[in-house]
């Protein structure tokens, strides 16, 4: 008796001691993608879990999360939301929900396979074995690893970030990058509710915050590959908005207090 109580007790504390990972992917006419992509996630050795926040997709996304979680009852959720609100807010409600349930790791990435799933693992790792608070899935880290993009959009991609390095002074190649892992602690110390950029200057915004800070950050490199299936929401608009969003964010910071309690 006294054995099986020692192992039961052994058991529950080796649970406990296994980290909480959650993967957030907020979604979006991507029915061509959502079921290979949970499936691929689930496939890796390290547990993570899934999150899908679903803007009322037309195409009926929601209705396979819904489909699937009958096959992953304890790992797959899902947020529906009401309309196109942005990827920003998408997120935001991602976080909220990932740091009320208590997960460890919280990590956002795109549903369309730019974000190679495989890579999740090295950014846990990252985080968990080398320290950093957050870890970001860099393109740019060794040279410019983009695949299927035409010219244009590289040059675009990879200005941004130079910009933004010049006006912030981060020391981050990839600032504009999607594919991120956060420890809770960061997610716990910036105020989610006072981040201003709800397009893709959101992932800029995120960033700069963890950095001021001063929260560890590591970049990992990886190849990002355009989607093959689905259709694409960046446009020469997002950039702009976000260029512009930076501006304001660098000038707001003067005034803002950066500290870890």
């Amino acid at each position: 008796m006294l054995y099986s109580l020692k192992n039961v007790f052994s058991q529950i504390t080796k649970q406990r001691s296994v980290k909480k990972n959650l993967v957030i992917i907020p979604t979006y006419k991507e029915i061509e993608n959502i079921e290979r992509m949970v499936r691929k996630v689930f496939s890796l050795e390290t547990r993570f879990d899934l999150l899908i926040v679903d803007d009322n997709s037309p195409d009926g996304t929601a209705d396979k999360v819904i489909e699937l979680q009958s096959e992953f009852p304890w790992k797959l959720h899902l947020i529906q939301r009401s309309g196109k609100l942005g990827l920003g807010t998408a997120y935001i409600a991602g976080f909220k929900w990932a740091t009320e349930k208590q997960y460890d790791y919280i990590f956002e990435m795109d549903c369309d396979f730019s974000h190679n799933p495989d890579d999740l693992e090295r950014l846990y790792s990252a985080c968990e074995n080398e320290g950093a608070d957050m870890s970001i899935g860099s393109r740019y880290i060794s040279g410019i690893n983009v695949v299927n993009w035409p010219l244009g959009r590289v040059l675009m991609s990879y200005g941004a970030s130079l910009y933004v390095r010049l006006i912030t002074g981060m020391n981050i190649k990839d600032t504009t990058a999607g594919f991120v892992c956060y420890s809770r602690r960061v997610l716990e110390t910036i105020n989610l509710d006072e981040v201003r950029l709800k397009g893709y200057g959101f992932q800029i915004e995120m960033k700069f915050k963890a950095w001021k800070y001063g929260f560890k950050i590591n970049e990992v490199s990886i190849i990002f590959t355009d989607r093959t299936e689905g259709t694409s929401k960046m446009s020469g608009g997002i950039f702009s908005e976000a260029l512009w969003g930076v501006l304001k964010m660098k000038i707001h910071s003067w005034s803002e207090k950066y500290e870890v309690n």
